[in-house]
Parts: structure tokens; C-alpha cells; sequence
């Protein structure tokens, strides 16, 4: 399907050559994009950025010069084919994450069909292409063992659509490779910074201030929004390609993450286990609470299963590429609850 628009496009600019060398950001007014092109155009960079329509600007990269905003969704082929011209390096960060299992059809739309969009213009353009996808396309650990890029991803039954849409995300850039791309992918961890505000990662910090009593027996990786930007850009630059990265700090267990996050803001800590069983109910409670609010629910069943996971990963990959020293996840922590205050 995607190889037939690959085609017709190749044909297209092979007879329109570039005309200025440009890095393209996708995902732009995302919590990442936004870090990414705040620290590209700090060093005077100039870029060409993209935004759906009705998508609002982050103060951070808001009235900067040396972006070139074009309204485009990675969806729209022909919004896209006007955003490429001149194209060198594309960073894809924008995809839909959600872990509603109402989302499938807009998660695989997104960041499978959406990157296929992707993958096909930079190859039609010869762009280099660093396409971040994330730890949850990883596979699982051997035991006693940490989650490395080695590891393959394996489909399983109860996999939660947002893991499936990044796995087969990242398919799609290697079937672009197998056809000549020149491309990274990274997996980045859980990202948390204090611009998320009360969003994504956020909602967490939310959670614990307003008094959380429970936490899970989980444990996951967790890293600074700014190492993953300065992680994305040192690779761009690298020599490598045709290879995937984990962007992880460190990992820790929730009760661990949750009890930074309550010393943080001066709250008590969450004290209590949440067991299997009361997630298997609150989920449920949550789920009917939506026929009488209207509201997503605040937490699903595929949420509250990956809460229930330990997964640990390695960063021995990324740092012996780069020789990025990660800042320190209780650093981070405090300087988000700091500034949430």
C-alpha cells in the first residue's frame, strides 16, 4: 500500500531537487518537539516545524524566529509533500498516546499509517531520519535480566493498541531502511519534565500532590525530557545508523517514583499496595463512571495492567554512543516539583 505513494513520489522529486538544506521536526508543540527545537535553535539552528491545525504553540518556542511553522498532519500526504522541500534531517517525534483501548483506530492511524507518510518522504528526499518511537516497542527482559535493544517484541493477546501502534511504527522504518533510508529510532522511557505541566507524565506528579494513597508494585525507566532532546540531537550528528537506542535515566519502582515526587511537594508518601484485584475493580468503576460524566476514564484496564509490570532497562547502548551523563531522576523530580509550586 505505502510502497505504490513511494513510487509516485520518488518519480515526483527526482524531477524537483532541493533547494535548501532544512531539518524538519514533526510533533512539534509536543512536550518533546518542544524541548527538541528549543535546544536546536539555542545553538542558532534554523528549522521548519509542523502543527496540526488548532494545535497551540508552547511558550518555550513560542515567537522564536528560527522556526518556519507549516500547518500539516502526518495523515494529509499532500500537506506533507510541501513541508519536505529542501528537507535533510527529519526528527519524527508526533504520535497519539493513549492507553484507552477506545483509541485503537486513531493509535494505528497515527503512528503506524502516519509514519509509513513519514518514512516514504524521506526516502523520496534522501532525508536522514530519527524517528522516536518508545521503550514500550521494546520486548521483554530475560529473567534476572535488563530490557536491552536486543530484545525483540513479541505480540501477546492482552498487549495494550498503544505498544502494538509503536512496534509496528518502528516495522515501517525498517522497511524503509531495507530500502535504502538512512535512519535511527529511539526508545525513550517514561519522559517527565516540569512543561508536561499536568499532562502525560504529569498527570502522576498531579496524582501524589493531591494526596495519592496507593501505589502499584511496578517499575519502569524514567528520564528528562532535556537528555532525550540532547540524546535525539548527538545521534542526529553521529555516524551511526540503521540502529535503535534506548533513552533511559534510571529505573525505578513506582513506590520509589511516587515517594521523590510526595518528599518533592511536602506530601505524605503513597503508603498502601494497590493489589491486582482493587486495580481489576477500579478500573471497571471507572469505566461505568464515563456513562454518567462523558469524561475518559481516568484509568483503563490496559493502564492498570502495565502498572503491574516491572520493566528495567539498560542505557549502556547510548552512553558508550554518546558519552551523555544522565541527569540524575531525583534531580529531575525536584526541580519539576519545584517549579509546579
Amino acid at each position: 500500500m505505502y510502497g505504490i505513494k513511494y513510487l509516485f513520489l520518488s518519480a515526483y522529486f527526482n524531477e524537483h531537487p532541493k533547494k535548501n538544506n532544512m531539518i524538519l521536526v514533526t510533533g512539534a508543540t509536543g512536550f518533546l518537539g518542544s524541548e527538541l527545537i528549543h535546544q536546536l535553535t539555542g545553538q542558532g539552528i534554523k528549522l521548519r516545524a509542523l502543527k496540526r491545525e488548532g494545535s497551540v504553540i508552547p511558550d518555550l518556542i513560542k515567537d522564536n524566529g528560527l522556526v518556519e511553522w507549516v500547518i500539516a498532519d502526518i495523515n494529509n500526504l499532500s500537506d506533507l509533500e510541501d513541508a519536505f522541500e529542501g528537507v535533510e534531517q527529519v526528527y519524527h517525534c508526533a504520535a497519539f498516546v493513549s492507553f484507552n483501548p477506545k483509541d485503537k483506530a486513531k493509535l494505528l492511524r497515527v503512528n503506524i499509517e502516519g509514519t509509513a507518510n513519514i518514512v516514504n518522504l524521506c526516502i523520496a528526499h534522501n532525508a536522514r531520519l530519527l524517528h522516536v518511537s518508545s521503550v514500550a516497542a521494546l520486548g521483554n527482559a530475560k529473567k534476572g535480566e535488563l530490557i536491552t535493544e536486543k530484545d525483540f517484541w513479541e505480540y501477546d493477546v492482552k498487549a495494550h493498541s498503544y505498544a502494538v501502534s509503536k512496534y509496528e511504527g518502528e516495522m515501517e522504518v525498517w522497511r524503509g531502511i531495507a530500502e535504502g533510508l538512512d535512519a535511527l529510532i529511539v526508545n525513550p522511557s517514561v519522559i517527565i519534565g516540569a512543561a508536561a505541566g499536568f499532562e502525560g507524565s504529569g498527570a502522576i506528579f498531579k496524582l501524589v500532590k493531591d494526596g495519592l494513597s496507593f501505589y502499584t508494585r511496578g517499575a519502569t525507566g524514567f528520564v528528562d525530557v532535556a537528555d532525550v532532546a540532547k540524546s535525539m540531537m548527538a545521534l542526529m550528528d553521529s555516524p551511526a545508523t540503521a540502529e535503535r537506542f534506548t533513552i533511559s535515566s534510571e529505573n525505578y519502582h513506582y513506590k520509589q517514583f511516587f515517594g521523590e515526587i510526595a518528599r518533592g511537594y511536602g506530601v505524605k508518601s503513597p503508603a498502601r499496595e494497590a493489589k491486582p484485584w482493587m486495580l481489576a475493580i477500579a478500573w471497571r468503576v471507572a469505566k461505568l463512571g464515563t456513562l454518567f460524566t462523558g469524561k475518559p476514564a481516568s484509568l483503563t484496564s490496559d493502564a492498570a495492567r502495565s502498572s503491574l509490570n516491572e520493566s528495567l532497562y539498560s542505557n549502556e547502548k547510548i552512553k558508550a554512543a554518546i558519552g551523555i551523563t544522565f541527569k540524575p531522576l531525583k534531580q529531575s523530580i525536584e526541580e519539576i516539583c519545584k517549579q509546579a509550586d
